[in-house]
């Protein structure tokens, strides 16, 4: 009986273990319900919220493709080609100017029709509705003088009925005067490009500027903002040196038949000569063989700075003539000046044989060009103990001391318009009459940078240079 008992004691305490295991399990099992209960409400307000915000991110992104889509149909609808002309530089073919209106006429003709077969050609894709816009800045008077003296125009009024023409022709081509004054058409076009390089409804510009090297660093300026292919250098002129270099990062064309691809030429004008012309005396013969650089510098120091005898800032002017022979001693007619009548005599040979005599700076206007000489092929010194202070390399040719410059500060100097040969040489030929700032009180490193600007002008006898005071570049 006892152990009836014992075993029964046994049984209910196993069972007991038991249901206590059961219990534990079921509160575990409420504990874990109770969790996943919580969790799953809040992925249902995660879900909801997430939800939410996808909807709204859905109508917010259809609401930015349809901004956008109106923004590219505003910017395609209003898509313009800009050609940008130095009209200083970049001129039209002869045939063209000659024409007066009508030639201005045909020339945006011929320019509108060349601009749309290039565009087409770099920009397959561009909507057909474009527009082109172009712009021409010149100084007109200089510009016509010229050409009249270098005997492609009758008469200088002929270049305002071209331009007349050329602006009339199409509503957003215009040809503007800038009027006489140093780097005016450059100021306007340099402007004008940087206005419109990052304007998104531009969609290329065309530039033509191959004639001049200042507007290389215009490119540099701009170098980061716009894209490679979104400029077109127009060749006129050969590319200068430093544009030359560059051309490469860009695009570039020529428009043949429009612009002229040589400079003018205003020391070989065609004019009628006078009819009796006789051999130079041996002595003025060789004393014209006999001209040095260190003279001839000073007759291009004429045309350093702006508008000196009618030649417009920025003009590309030909190399010095050849000599030719001197008229004979009866009356000369000045081909520059055909109502001025100048008689020979002792002093005008002087002032012709030696450009640095008074009587010729004072007169520099009157003096006929076409007696002006060519340099000789090999320039000799004209003081050998002025020639040895000249730096030279080891084969004997020019060099100059490289000069610390900001470009910030070259912009500024060239706006005051001072007159190179003033203060650099000191020996103006126009005096109180220069177009050029004499006044200004320039410190020291306004001259280091005049000296600078000077020098972007090369000189005509390079490397062979003589001319202790010559104040341009020598390469």
């Amino acid at each position: 009986m006892a152990d009836e008992i014992h075993d029964l004691q046994l049984s209910f305490e196993k069972l007991t273990g038991t249901e206590h295991a059961k219990n534990r399990l079921v509160d575990e099992l409420l504990k874990r319900l109770r969790i996943l209960s919580q969790d799953l409400e809040q992925e249902k307000l995660d879900h909801d919220r997430e939800s939410h915000f996808n909807r709204e991110v859905q109508l917010r992104v259809k609401e930015l493709k349809d901004e956008l889509r109106l923004v590219k149909a505003r910017t395609e609808r209003d898509a313009f080609i800009l050609v940008l002309i130095d009209g200083d530089g970049m001129i039209f073919e002869d045939p063209l100017i000659q024409r007066g209106e009508i030639g201005g006429r045909e020339a945006a003709g011929i320019l509108w029709v060349a601009v749309r077969d290039y565009v087409q050609q770099i920009m397959p894709d561009l909507t057909s509705d474009y527009k082109i816009v172009t712009r021409v800045y010149a100084n007109l008077k200089g510009l016509g003088d010229v050409c009249t003296r270098a005997g492609i125009l009758d008469s200088p009024t002929i270049m305002e009925d071209f331009t007349r023409g050329f602006t009339g022709s199409k509503q957003l081509f215009d040809f503007t005067d800038v009027g006489s004054g140093k780097d005016r058409a450059d100021d306007k076009v340099s402007e004008l490009f940087k206005l419109f390089v990052n304007n998104s409804h531009c969609k290329h510009i065309i530039f033509g500027c191959s004639h001049d090297n200042g507007y290389a660093r215009l490119l540099e300026d701009i170098a980061g903002q716009a894209m490679p292919t979104q400029i077109t250098l127009l060749e006129g002129v050969p590319f200068e040196r430093e544009l030359a270099i560059m051309k490469s990062r860009y695009l570039f064309t020529r428009f043949d038949n429009l612009f002229r691809s040589t400079k003018i030429n205003i020391y070989q004008p065609q004019y009628q000569q006078p009819q009796q012309i006789r051999p130079l005396p041996m002595s003025q013969s060789q004393s014209m063989s006999q001209i040095t650089p260190s003279k001839m510098n000073n007759l291009q120091s004429l045309h350093s700075s702006g508008l000196h005898n009618g030649v417009p800032d920025g003009l590309p002017i030909a190399q010095v003539a050849s000599p030719v022979q001197q008229p004979q001693q009866t009356g000369y007619q000045s081909p520059y000046y055909p109502s001025m009548t100048r008689t020979p005599s002792d002093s005008t040979n002087n002032s012709m044989m030696n450009p640095m005599a008074a009587s010729w700076a004072t007169k520099a206007i009157s003096a006929p060009p076409a007696q002006i000489a060519s340099p000789p092929p090999t320039p000799q010194p004209a003081n050998l103990e002025n020639a040895n202070k000249i730096p030279r390399n080891k084969f004997g040719q020019r060099i100059d001391p490289t000069i610390q410059y900001d470009k910030n500060e070259v912009k500024r100097v060239q706006k005051i318009h001072m007159c190179n040969v003033h203060f650099l040489r000191r020996d103006c030929p126009y005096g109180d009459d220069c177009t050029h700032d004499h006044f200004y009180k320039p410190n020291k490193n306004e001259l280091m940078t005049l000296r600078f600007v000077a020098r972007q002008t090369p000189c005509h006898f390079g490397s062979a240079c003589d001319d202790i005071k010559c104040i341009y570049g020598h390469r």
